[in-house]
């Protein structure tokens, strides 16, 4: 683990110039691609592991991406609770080639 926290660091510093000309947020015109699905589960999957919530993951509905170091996704997905089902907002840091990943806030229902 203290290996990814360096590797993270070091991509940082590194790309530190380049997320300064990171773009605005842009839509995700497929929302059912297997990366976007992927990155709303792990959402879901971190919200329940850090507020010992039972969320189960039913689809993600809208999303955006931001270039950073790595990419920003804001994600509204579907998720259900029990029986019923509500939106919320993901937004996850993703860097693959440091395989990182990061859920920065979950809100919701919304």
């Amino acid at each position: 683990m203290p290996n990814l926290l360096i590797t993270v660091l070091i991509v940082l510093f590194i790309c530190k110039p380049f997320v300064a000309l990171g773009g605005g947020w842009k839509p995700i015109p497929d929302v059912t691609d297997p990366k976007v699905v992927d990155i709303g589960k792990f959402a879901v999957d971190e919200h329940n592991k850090e507020d010992n919530a039972s969320l189960k993951f039913i689809k993600v509905v809208k999303g955006e991406t931001q270039v950073v170091a790595g990419m920003n996704y804001n994600l509204t997905i579907i998720a259900a609770d029990g029986s019923v089902e509500n939106n919320y907002v993901a937004l996850v840091w993703d860097i693959p080639w440091a395989k990182f990943r990061k859920l920065v806030s979950f809100k919701g229902p919304v």
